[in-house]
């Protein structure tokens, strides 16, 4: 019988000077189900967009060969070339590297994009990087409906998109099948103690719009590296999820050097496992 859900890890759980085989072996020895690829705005994992069609075939035969497959992508790059910036030149670049993403997404067999909300990043958000925000997202959607493949907008630390809720604006806006929500829990836990919503509350407001959900410990005021289990992240708000028949799952971690990671990526399957598998029997 096939598993009721899937579990993948993000790439940077890893060290990141392992081959593509060998993060892929790790991932599937931990117990993951695949692994999140990572294009974010460093210059080595922004030339992933220009591999050629050799290394893409590679990368293929190396999924097959290690029986894990690469299945979705978080596509932070738009930190430093964001859709919302009032420089045209900056967000012809957002649309650039949101074309090279799908096709490389399309190449590698990934179906799912999880986009960062951030109307910007490095700038101050203001009303008409709102309105920009919302054209050239436009613009991507309709790419990504071509390609077929699922844009979901990750909940991030920032008042522009904390919260489930607030990222349903724009999936309204937009109504396209191919953009929904691709929620962190660990960040709209922070959001709801400044909004005052309950977590599952939030994410009821993403009923029918919910694609996976990365699965992230954080604490109050602290959205990185906090180690699963020691933080304030409501798990029990994974049961919202699951009755919307959300069946993906991301354990979001960060290799921080430490000696004994292998036995810690473990540790952090086991432990996400635990705590999606409880929300399927709570809503058995």
């Amino acid at each position: 019988m096939s598993k009721p859900y899937l579990l993948g890890m993000y790439e940077k759980a890893v060290p990141a000077d392992l081959t593509w085989l060998e993060r892929l072996n790790v991932a599937r020895d931990s117990g993951f189900d695949y692994v999140e690829i990572s294009i974010d705005e460093s210059a080595a994992r922004l030339a992933r967009l220009d591999w050629t069609a050799g290394q893409r075939r590679d990368l293929v035969r190396i999924q097959s060969e290690a029986g894990l497959p690469i299945r979705s992508m978080c596509l932070s790059a738009h930190r430093k070339y964001p859709l919302g910036h009032p420089d045209p030149e900056v967000r012809a670049k957002s649309l650039l590297i949101m074309e090279k993403a799908l096709n490389l997404a399309c190449d590698l067999g990934v179906r799912t994009i999880q986009l960062a909300g951030y109307d910007v990043y490095y700038e101050q958000s203001t009303e008409e990087t709102r309105k920009w925000f919302a054209e050239t997202l436009a613009r991507a959607v309709e790419m990504a409906s071509r390609k077929g493949v699922l844009l979901g907008f990750e909940t991030m630390e920032t008042p522009f998109m904390d919260t489930v809720e607030k990222a349903m604006t724009y999936v309204n806006q937009i109504n396209s099948p191919y953009l929904g929500v691709y929620p962190d829990l660990g960040n709209i836990t922070n959001g709801s103690i400044i909004s005052g919503k309950p977590v599952a509350d939030d994410l009821a407001t993403g009923r029918g719009h919910l694609i996976a959900v990365h699965c992230k410990e954080t604490a109050v005021g602290r959205y990185r590296e906090v180690p699963f289990g020691t933080g304030t992240t409501d798990w029990d708000a994974l049961e919202e999820a699951v009755r919307q028949g959300v069946r993906r799952f991301v354990a979001e971690f960060w290799y921080v050097g430490s000696e004994s990671w292998r036995e810690e990526t473990a540790e952090a399957c086991k432990f996400i496992r635990g705590k999606v598998e409880s929300a399927f029997d709570r809503c058995s």
